[in-house]
């Protein structure tokens, strides 16, 4: 039986694929439908995330993040040292501060 699925997937993917006797029909994003499909990824994890709570979808928005990285030259080192900074600078989100307004 035929399924259609149209979405970036982890490398192993067609091969786990054809582990189960199954026969995958896949293609090579090019540099643009790469980003525009990892944008789309990051949106499906983060959906994942908020339905199940489970830290295995949180992981997975970790690994889509690393890919996004990645694509724009940017090494986990560097994204963290970029994280540091702006949590140094503007602080983290572990206090729970909800800004209702300024008057």
């Amino acid at each position: 039986m035929t399924q259609t699925y149209d979405k970036l997937v982890r490398d192993r993917i067609p091969v786990i694929i054809e582990e189960n006797d199954e026969r995958p029909v896949t293609h090579i994003a090019d540099e643009g439908e790469y980003e525009r499909r990892l944008a789309e990824k990051l949106d499906e994890e983060v959906t994942e995330f908020h339905e199940s709570g489970e830290s295995a979808e949180l992981a997975d928005v970790l690994e889509v993040v690393y890919a996004l990285a990645d694509s724009n030259g940017l090494t986990r080192a560097e994204l963290e040292r970029i994280r540091a900074e702006k949590a140094d600078e503007r602080g983290g989100f572990t206090d729970g501060v909800v800004l209702e307004r300024v008057e």
